[in-house]
């Protein structure tokens, strides 16, 4: 089984570096033998645009509330959207949410919308 090698590089997820640093960064990680370069945090068109022209290999970005649709970084050439631990921490929010409402309000109202049992089952039968 092939092997892909996504270097991280946080340097906008923690505000520690702009373009520049990155691109230093990704050329020194796939100069070792990185495939791509994963930068969470570049979200910004004009950032990602001259990330996607400085990196030689496949850039890839985390998206979430506020970011740009999954359709502008791909025009940008990203190869790669990933929502990062977004999904999980939404969850997080949920159980947060509804275990409070529970003993304070008496009230259900955060569980709203879920789904039935059939509705995840059917997510790992075979079609």
């Amino acid at each position: 089984m092939p092997l892909f090698v996504d270097a991280r590089i946080d340097t906008f997820l923690r505000g520690a570096g702009g373009v520049d640093l990155t691109l230093e960064r990704a050329a020194a990680l796939l100069a070792a033998g990185a495939d791509g370069i994963f930068v969470p945090g570049a979200v910004e068109p004009g950032a990602v645009k001259a990330l996607v022209a400085g990196i030689d290999g496949p850039l890839n970005v985390m998206v979430g509330p506020g970011a740009p649709t999954v359709a502008e970084p791909a025009g940008l050439g990203v190869a790669r959207v990933s929502a990062g631990a977004g999904l999980a921490q939404a969850a997080h929010a949920l159980v947060h949410r509804a275990a409070r409402e529970l003993p304070r309000e008496g009230t259900y109202g955060s569980l709203a919308g879920g789904f039935a049992y059939a509705e995840p089952n059917a997510l790992f039968t075979r079609a």
